[in-house]
């Protein structure tokens, strides 16, 4: 990639992975900020809405021709609410990494019964590569549309997939743990202080959508219970599962992701604290006969989102893929 600038746009800058991203890209320093898009915010400066932020672009609505003149457009809407911008974005010849559940499925019939709508652009799923860097990076590389996977799949994914890719785990479990942001800026009483505080609980009990991802890209069911905990931000997962060949296994993990920069084994047990603010993910594992558990640590908004939405962008455009992106926690 030369010194030009990559155009951006930004389309849903109010929920919290969408914020996350422009934040990101106003300090990446190889893109210019050209077009953000906010319906509760329409009309007002970017730097009024979050004054943390030196931007004095003006929020848009979907219709803003400025999207179309982008390289890139990053969308975070809810589930269906910008399929039919993301058509008219690629066939406009702009990229498009989204951040929504609308192009993670490779069987379409999936997604429509687990988000319970019909798909309005069914056929840019024959385009869309699955966003997971690590795994599929060489086809990102040329992608037209990138699917971001969702926050839980990652963490579950990243030390699943070296097992299951190699018929090492059956039987899985997984259990996970968010921090409240990963339910979406929301004015809801179930997410709100009082109700979270000093409280931790489970919800989706056989029936998060994010247990279809995690199957369809392992290959194999898994049995996933997602629970929220009294804090902002980052994601623990813990996953049981049989294992053939505990040392195979180990030496699987380990090995998996050397030299990834923000991929990594770690011999103690990770905490959320080690990645909470980075792009970064961490496990563990522990092996007792055939039996394994693995932790695994991400931030639910950056590596678990926006992050890795922008180091898609990254792989993209050619850039080198930590540029923009927090790689160390806060001491």
């Amino acid at each position: 990639m030369n010194n030009k600038k990559i155009k951006v746009g930004i389309v849903g800058a109010n929920g919290y992975a969408g914020a996350e991203v422009l934040r990101l890209i106003s300090a990446h320093p190889n893109t210019e900020l050209v077009a953000v898009t906010s319906r509760a915010h329409l009309g007002k400066r970017v730097s009024d809405v979050f004054p943390a932020l030196p931007c004095s672009l003006v929020f848009t609505d979907m219709s803003d021709k400025a999207l179309k003149s982008c390289d890139v457009v990053f969308t975070a809407l809810p589930q269906t609410a910008g399929a039919g911008l993301v058509g008219e974005l690629i066939d406009a010849g702009v990229r498009v990494v989204d951040l929504s559940a609308d192009y993670r499925f490779d069987d379409v019939a999936v997604y429509e019964r687990v988000y319970n709508v019909t798909h309005p652009r069914p056929d840019l799923n024959a385009i869309s590569v699955y966003g997971l860097c690590e795994v599929n990076r060489d086809s990102i590389r040329a992608a037209k549309l990138v699917a971001n996977p969702g926050c839980y799949v990652t963490s579950v994914l990243l030390p699943m997939l070296p097992l299951c890719r190699n018929d090492l785990a059956s039987d899985i479990i997984a259990d996970s743990k968010s921090g409240v942001s990963g339910a979406g800026r929301k004015s809801d009483e179930a997410y709100s202080f009082c109700t979270l505080d000093e409280n931790f609980k489970a919800y989706g009990v056989f029936n998060h959508r994010h247990a279809p991802e995690m199957s369809e890209k392992l290959g194999t069911n898994i049995l996933f219970t997602p629970h929220l905990l009294p804090i902002k931000r980052g994601i623990l997962s813990t996953v049981y599962f049989t294992v053939k060949d505990a040392d195979e296994a180990l030496n699987t993990l380990k090995s998996a992701y050397g030299g990834e920069p923000f991929v990594s084994y770690s011999d103690a047990l990770p905490e959320i604290s080690f990645v909470a603010h980075t792009n970064r993910c961490m496990f563990s594992a522990r092996f007792d006969g055939n039996r394994g558990i693995i932790v695994s640590v991400i931030d639910n908004l950056l590596k678990g989102a926006a992050g890795q939405a922008v180091q898609n962008m990254n792989i993209m455009f050619g850039l080198n893929e930590t540029a923009g992106l927090p790689l160390y926690a806060p001491i």
